[in-house]
């Protein structure tokens, strides 16, 4: 059975780069969300075993996500994916509880390598 991954992106075109930047030796189900709201929803429907977050979009952003993640207690593997490079962000979304940061554009190389280094091997 494949796992499902949840990519969540305002952006169309973010969303088919960082698609097209997962190993291609994976055999999952990828889902997507626009924001916030659509990807919390996805996650409470269940069986997202990973979501790649954006953090800047409209009605719920990235952080926010996480917020609400942390408050109702679910456990979700999170990477975060942003062109918001700056070091108080990636911090924040650390204590928020991803376990990851990747810069946008996503390069599939530091993409596996993130995955291998946080053991996520879907």
């Amino acid at each position: 059975m494949a796992s499902t991954v949840l990519v969540v992106d305002d952006s169309a075109m973010a969303r088919k780069m960082l698609i097209r930047s997962l190993p291609a030796t994976w055999d999952v189900e990828v889902r997507q969300a626009t924001n916030g709201l659509e990807a919390l929803a996805a996650y409470r429907q269940g069986d997202v075993d990973l979501m790649f977050l954006d953090l800047t979009m409209p009605e719920m952003d990235g952080f926010q996500v996480l917020e609400t993640l942390r408050a109702e207690g679910l456990n979700c593997l999170v990477v975060v994916v942003s062109a918001d490079i700056q070091p108080e962000a990636q911090e924040r979304v650390k204590r928020l509880g991803a376990i990851a940061f990747v810069k946008k554009p996503v390069d599939p190389e530091k993409l596996g390598g993130v995955l291998r280094e946080y053991g996520v091997a879907l």
